[in-house]
């Protein structure tokens, strides 16, 4: 059929080379995609809970953002993680910290 692509095998889906570790890292990524299901499902979580915590702030007069707070969770992330756990905890933060 004219501009139907090839079905590709196992291995030239992963790159692997034989359909032994083909089939390795199919099972591998499918477990991937769970975690990553799993840590999308949790990030949301964290938005929802900072938004209860940033609610709760701003009634009682206080500020939006709790800078020290940051600066904590960004060392506990660099700690576990090295410098890319920085940018990672960054990014959550920015996530977390909804609009102004």
């Amino acid at each position: 059929m004219a501009g139907t692509a090839p079905t590709k095998t196992a291995a030239e889906k992963t790159g692997a080379h034989t359909d032994e570790a083909a089939a390795l890292i199919d099972g591998a990524r499918t477990r991937i995609d769970a975690l990553d299901d799993r840590i999308i499902g949790l990030v949301q979580e964290r938005m929802a809970v900072s938004a209860v915590i940033q609610e709760a702030r701003i009634t009682s007069g206080g500020r939006r953002i709790n800078l020290s707070r940051e600066m904590e969770i960004l060392g506990q992330y660099r700690d576990a993680l090295g410098k890319p756990g920085t940018s990672l905890a960054m990014t959550l933060l920015e996530l977390c910290r909804g609009r102004a």
